[in-house]
């Protein structure tokens, strides 16, 4: 076998494929060295037909693993600003909460300051005090009109205490159930 390659003859060079020629336009005859030298990088090769594919042959990377690894980094993503974005939905949920009740606590002070501000005149205590007290001054007479529709209810009768009608406590009707 290494004679037969000895026997080989090689091929003289042309002057065709020369590169003076092969820059005006002229095909090479071979065509990884074309692609070098249109380049201008000798270790790099395109291949115009699909954009991107130099880059992943750079990185070694097939299409599918690209995808797999923008895959992997967008949920690490996602599971990064997870956390600190229901922290601040929950955190701003709770602001609106208290907001809400510090507007009602704040409508109960100003009421409790009318009331205040209407217990504070005279007039206004000894008036309370006959409407709901029933209070009067000294040498007043007290009076009440009763209308018909405000007539009292009758009263239920009292139930009978039943150690004074004639039967005996509860302890003692338990002794003599056991007792016999």
């Amino acid at each position: 076998m290494t004679q037969r390659g000895s026997q080989r003859a090689r091929r003289p060079r042309r002057t065709e494929g020369s590169p003076a020629r092969r820059a005006e336009g002229a095909p090479a005859r071979r065509p990884q060295l074309a692609r070098r030298v249109a380049a201008g990088k000798p270790g790099l090769r395109r291949n115009p037909g699909k954009p991107g594919a130099g880059a992943a042959r750079v990185l070694g990377m097939s299409t599918t693993r690209r995808a797999a690894v923008l895959a992997i980094v967008v949920c690490a993503l996602a599971f990064t600003v997870a956390v600190p974005l229901r922290t601040y939905l929950s955190q701003r949920a709770e602001v609106a909460e208290q907001e809400q009740r510090q507007a009602q606590l704040q409508h109960d002070v100003a009421l409790l300051e009318q009331r205040k501000a209407a217990v504070s005149d005279p007039a206004q205590v000894e008036a309370e005090a006959r409407r709901r007290l029933r209070y009067v001054m000294p040498g007043e007479t007290p009076y009440i009109v009763q209308l018909p529709e405000d007539a009292p209810q009758p009263q239920q009768p009292a139930q009978p205490d039943p150690v004074r009608s004639g039967e005996s406590a509860w302890y003692q009707q338990l002794w003599s159930t056991v007792g016999g």
